[in-house]
């Protein structure tokens, strides 16, 4: 019976995946997963965090900050080219056989729920847009807030909403699993289809924005929104939070190290170009649209949570509904695109650290004709598609924090001690600067973790799951007589 034939067996557990992706296709993905549905959705929500058009320095400082930040991903990931990104890199800062195995775990652990969490976000974005062309799906069905004291803790809230966009979002989830149930050579091309999808519609918008620009709109400040007061920090941490999540997927191409060609130059480069391209982009596209749509119709929206499909409103403005439903589609074909990028470079995370003992068993098993971690993959559109049931906006700050607190701000400051533990470490790529783009960003991620307003409550869900992630290591470790329980464990790679 020929292979294809029989879906029933597996491949072996540490079968090579297959270096499919050149520079042009991994640039494509990073930039796909990058400007996805992020910049389209969230231009309410970062001018409602600092309440008029100066809202771009949120989108600005946002930009340094993924240059800073991207410069650490681009040197780790050139000298630890493998699946797994942040998990190889934070394993071997620490020490692979000690801290670096718990560092390591739990990172794995926050992205199970970070992981569904941002594409998920994609997922309600792209239902969103299809509101405009079906106003009904917003139409809500049941919504909840469900609350839990914990002792010393304090209070967790999760607000969940059901409503025909709900069926919309967990569908493009489902759907985009299913594409990528295939060999990652396929993948390759099909991604260059969406990256022209994609510049199409960014590359429409800007025309139409330019065309159309009312500068005396664009840049009508409120009074005093350029005093450096509390509420003026205190809403650029929030902004800057928005942007983070817009810019965030720079360093998609570093979980697919072990499908990269030549890995030490390649991914340097799709990091950086896709980075100074999107940034580029991001600017002159939201100034347009806030040269048509007025800031204060866009803080409504922000505030309701509702009708955040502001480029549709912004063409509908300029050439009429048919020219809004069309963005929409296109819109609609973007945020599906970045879902596609999100999900096969979050699948091959667990997969990494499954291979290497430090995960559960089953994420490590590769398909026996596609080669790829089908497992991983399916049990990350899984949890996505539960998480569809969140706010967007919930689901954005809960995911950017969960993400700081336990991945980017120890990997931003490992970048420096792993400078000092393996000085002769061979490095394709060296930071620009060393150590200020480091430093910079770990400031940044600070700022953004405590200068908003009611930052406790994100803050209280990352320590949750750290706990809880402590508690599956020790026990895990404590059975397997491993690292701090016994023997430190050997790694297989």
């Amino acid at each position: 019976m020929p292979a294809a034939e029989q879906p029933d067996r597996v491949a072996p557990p540490g079968t090579p995946l297959v270096r499919g992706i050149g520079l042009g296709s991994a640039t494509a993905l990073n930039m796909i997963d990058m400007i996805g549905v992020g910049p389209f959705i969230t231009i309410p929500l970062i001018v409602t965090a600092m309440g008029g058009p100066q809202a771009m320095l949120g989108w600005v400082l946002g930009a340094g900050l993924a240059i800073c930040d991207g410069l650490v991903w681009a040197e780790l990931g050139a000298a630890m080219p493998g699946s797994g990104g942040s998990y190889r890199y934070l394993k071997e800062i620490y020490g692979p056989h000690k801290l670096g195995r718990l560092i390591s775990f739990l990172f794995i652990w926050q992205l199970s729920f970070s992981a569904p969490l941002s594409i998920a976000s994609g997922c309600v974005g792209f239902s969103q847009y299809a509101s405009f062309l079906w106003p009904g799906l917003e139409r809500a069905w049941v919504a909840r807030t469900l609350s839990l004291n914990l002792p010393l803790l304090g209070k967790l809230q999760l607000s969940l909403v059901a409503m025909p966009a709900t069926l919309v979002a967990i569908g493009a989830c489902l759907f985009t699993a299913f594409l990528l149930y295939r060999r990652i050579t396929a993948i390759g091309r099909l991604s260059k289809l969406l990256w022209i999808g994609v510049m199409g519609t960014i590359g429409w918008i800007i025309v139409v924005g330019l065309t159309h620009f009312n500068a005396r709109q664009a840049f009508d400040f409120p009074p005093g929104a350029f005093t450096l007061s509390h509420n003026f920090f205190t809403g650029l941490g929030a902004a800057m939070l928005v942007s983070a999540y817009d810019y965030w997927g720079y360093y998609n191409v570093c979980f697919l190290g072990d499908e990269i060609k030549d890995p030490g130059r390649n991914i340097p480069r799709a990091l950086l170009l896709s980075i100074l391209a999107v940034a580029g982009l991001y600017v002159v596209m939201n100034i347009s649209i806030l040269g048509v749509v007025p800031w204060r119709e866009l803080v409504q929206s922000g505030e309701s949570n509702s009708k955040l499909y502001v480029v549709s409103t912004f063409m509908q403005r300029a050439y009429g509904h048919g020219a809004g439903a069309v963005v929409s589609v296109l819109i609609m074909w973007t945020a599906f695109a970045s879902v596609f990028s999100l999900m096969l470079g979050y699948s091959r995370v667990p997969y990494a650290a499954a291979l290497d003992g430090n995960y559960f068993r089953a994420f490590a098993k590769v398909h026996p004709v596609y080669q790829f971690p089908y497992v991983s993959l399916l049990a990350l559109a899984g949890v996505a598609a539960l998480f569809c049931f969140l706010r967007l906006s919930d689901l954005i700050a809960a995911l950017v924090v969960i993400r700081i607190l336990l991945q980017f701000l120890v990997q931003s400051i490992g970048v420096i001690v792993l400078r000092i533990r393996r000085p002769d470490m061979p490095r394709p790529f060296r930071m620009w600067l060393y150590p200020v783009p480091a430093l910079v960003a770990a400031g940044s991620f600070l700022f953004i973790l405590f200068s908003r307003k009611a930052f406790g409550r994100e803050i209280r869900y990352a320590v949750v799951i750290l706990i809880v992630g402590l508690m599956v290591y020790s026990a895990r470790a404590w059975r397997r007589g491993e690292w701090p329980f016994g023997t430190p464990v050997v790694s297989s790679q």
